[in-house]
């Protein structure tokens, strides 16, 4: 059986958020840009594309309020946030 405390802590470069909420943000950025201007899929598909990029701005949010909150030492802050 494997002992938590056995098992290494993965790199801080695997762990940082910023990479993948970039990342996901400019993808449905082009998506947006691309569905407005060639008029591919219509309406409802750039409404997904803009609901996509508002999921982007909501998930930046929550990571900026959470650091900040770590660094105020707030007891309620999420931990493992540097």
């Amino acid at each position: 059986m494997v002992d938590a405390s056995d098992i290494p802590e993965l790199p801080r470069a695997l762990r940082l958020p910023e990479p993948v909420i970039v990342v996901g943000m400019v993808a449905w950025l082009v998506a947006t840009i691309t569905v407005w201007i060639s008029g591919w899929g219509g309406d409802r598909t750039l409404a997904v594309c803009l609901v996509g990029l508002a999921v982007g701005v909501l998930g930046t949010t929550i990571v900026l309020v959470q650091r900040s909150a770590v660094r105020r030492g707030d007891r309620t802050a999420q931990q493992g946030l540097d």
